[in-house]
């Protein structure tokens, strides 16, 4: 096999790795002139990495709990107020992007952004800056919920967890972006993390629990 062939043969690859992890000039120094200490590079992989698992994270994330109501036939011990937000949170940043022909790989940098760009219509932009409140307010009303509720119901341990990690990720590309922990970008997705952490907790320390003679 020659070298055109096996360029060709690799081009389908090359493609995949250049629109979603690398620069092209770091595909030439991996794959090219061989060079895997490449530290700037393994830097910008690192922080695609996390960016395509920030966008899967948000979809996957949901499907355990949805599982687990769908399941059990009951949506008991979850807040619909703490779900609202959270839909509110990711559609602000979603339209965002769309509106503004943002190319995927670059939405969780877009979207972990309060920063307001002008637009022809301000709700949107009102929107996505506003959508980490929405994830701090849902995430504390869900855990007043448990709270007031000594229990956490139907909230999937599992979504929790990948909710937390998401969160965690946030933060690495707010400081990608900011390079500034005082940011008012990343102080959200701290504070956004640390609830998540709180009902993470809740789930542990109440999964044996009874349910409480309660209504929300």
């Amino acid at each position: 096999m020659d070298t055109s062939e096996l360029e060709e043969l690799l081009s389908p690859t090359k493609e995949f790795l250049l629109t979603y992890f690398l620069p092209e000039k770091c595909y030439n120094y991996f794959f090219v002139d061989l060079n895997f200490l490449h530290v700037p590079c393994w830097k910008i992989v690192l922080s695609k990495t996390v960016g395509v698992w920030i966008i899967l994270g948000t979809v996957m994330a949901q499907l355990p709990q949805l599982w687990k109501v769908l399941r059990a036939r009951s949506a008991s011990g979850i807040s619909w107020w703490s779900v609202l937000l959270q839909v509110y949170a990711i559609t602000g940043p979603v339209v965002y992007c769309i509106t503004n022909n943002i190319p995927l790989e670059v939405w969780p940098w877009a979207s972990s952004s309060n920063t307001t760009v002008v637009t022809p219509s301000k709700v949107i932009p009102a929107m996505q800056a506003s959508s980490m409140l929405a994830v701090v307010a849902s995430r504390v009303i869900q855990a007043g919920t448990n709270y007031y509720h000594g229990n956490t119901g139907q909230l999937s341990a599992l979504s929790v967890f990948l909710v937390f990690t998401g969160s965690l990720a946030l933060i690495f590309t707010s400081l990608q972006e900011t390079g500034d922990w005082s940011s008012v970008s990343t102080v959200t997705h701290v504070v956004a993390a640390c609830l998540s952490c709180l009902l993470l907790t809740q789930v542990v320390c109440y999964r044996n629990s009874r349910t409480k003679d309660k209504t929300e």
